[in-house]
C-alpha cells in the first residue's frame, strides 16, 4: 500500500475538521469582538486548506506528491491558524514564529502539488 492510499483517511479528516473550523471560526469573526481580524485569518486558511486537502485524498492515485503536500498543509494550517486562534483567546501565541511557520508549511504544502505536475504518476 503506497504511503499516499495510507495517508487517504487523514487527508479527509482534516478536510472535515478545517472546514467545520473555518466555518465556526468565521461566526466568531462576524460575532464574536475583540480582535475578529485574527479568528477571520485563521477561518481563511481552514476554509481555503479544507478543499484542497479532498482534493488531494481525492487525486492521490494520480498525484505522487500527494502525501507531502497534504502533511505540509495540515501542519501549516494547524500552527498558523492555531496561533491566530491561541493569540486571540489567551493574548500569546502557540509559540514565537508558529504563524510563519505554519505559512511557509503551507506554502512549501502548495509547491509539493507543483512538483506533482512533474513527478507524474505514469499510466
Amino acid at each position: 500500500m503506497s504511503l499516499n492510499a495510507r495517508l487517504e483517511p487523514v487527508l479527509y479528516l482534516f478536510a472535515g475538521l478545517f472546514g467545520v473550523a473555518g466555518v465556526a471560526l468565521a461566526a466568531l469573526a462576524a460575532h464574536g469582538g475583540g480582535e475578529a481580524n485574527l479568528a477571520a485569518s485563521a477561518s481563511a486558511m481552514c476554509l481555503a486548506h479544507a478543499p484542497a486537502l479532498l482534493a488531494l485524498a481525492l487525486g492521490n492515485v494520480r498525484l505522487r506528491t500527494a502525501w507531502l503536500a497534504g502533511l505540509l498543509m495540515i501542519v501549516g494550517t494547524l500552527l498558523f491558524a492555531g496561533d491566530l486562534v491561541t493569540l486571540r483567546f489567551s493574548g500569546s501565541g502557540l509559540f514565537p514564529y508558529a504563524a510563519p511557520t505554519g505559512g511557509w508549511a503551507m506554502m512549501l504544502g502548495w509547491l509539493a502539488v507543483a512538483a506533482g505536475a512533474v513527478l507524474r504518476v505514469r499510466p
